[in-house]
């Protein structure tokens, strides 16, 4: 579903993505972990397509550069502070994304209203973003994402800003997509939520992949807290 291969990306004199190979499968659940300036964030636009970068990326088998529509057509991408258009209703921002992804009338109001009340955003669909909390506004940017079945999710710090119910149901639905072919790559600092819902995992560096796999093999007996802090000390000497 996404392949990788020797992705570099250089701002002015800093690299921040230095040679990433990675290759995550339909029904995979990846955490992309490393600290602040690792190169997590940088890594998802260029999956994404909102940087250029150098080396290849493929999205369900399209080539990110050289295919740009149809590999876009395949994800969708939830950056760490969602831009949305305020000026719109709940429903409005769902029924634009609806509108690119060319949603029928009968799936867009069976995924929206499936998805917005498990979110416990449904009554508030009809208010104006400008008044929705922090909280609301990540929840209404994830539903953009779901109501179209992407078979890639791209998140940064998905849960950030949920109140736990909400952040319990994400998990499930999480979940849920995986079961049915769906591949979720989301980078985040929760190790302990990654490590109970993630299949396999990705620990970054300074911009270097420093080992990937499943969560059982990188973890070990350890947790997976105690296993990325040796691995950063480890990489440090």
């Amino acid at each position: 579903m996404l392949q990788i291969n020797n992705l570099s990306k250089s701002f002015e004199d800093k690299l921040a993505v230095d040679k990433l190979s990675l290759n995550v499968s339909p029904g995979e659940i990846w955490a992309f972990i490393g600290h602040n300036g690792a190169g997590k964030t940088t890594t998802l636009k260029a999956i994404s397509g909102i940087i250029d970068f150098d080396g290849e990326i493929r999205v369900n088998s399209f080539n990110v550069k050289t295919q740009p529509f149809e590999a876009k057509k395949s994800l969708h991408y939830i950056p760490d502070n969602p831009v949305l258009y305020e000026h719109l209703t709940g429903i409005e921002q769902l029924n634009f994304i609806a509108d690119v992804f060319l949603l029928s009338q009968a799936e867009r109001k069976s995924q929206i209203e499936f998805y917005a009340k498990r979110l416990d955003l449904y009554e508030v669909l009809s208010q104006k973003i400008s008044s929705y909390s922090h909280g609301m506004k990540q929840k209404l940017a994830i539903l953009c994402a779901l109501i179209h079945k992407p078979k890639l999710l791209l998140l940064d710090e998905p849960f950030v800003g949920l109140d736990p119910k909400s952040s319990h149901e994400l998990k499930l639905i999480f979940n849920e997509l995986a079961s049915s072919g769906s591949a979720i790559f989301y980078s985040t600092h929760v190790l302990e939520v990654a490590e109970k819902i993630c299949s396999h995992v990705a620990i970054i560096k300074q911009g270097k992949l420093v080992c990937s796999g499943t969560m059982e093999k990188i973890k070990g007996l350890d947790s997976l807290e105690k296993t990325f802090l040796e691995l950063e000390d480890e990489t440090s000497d």
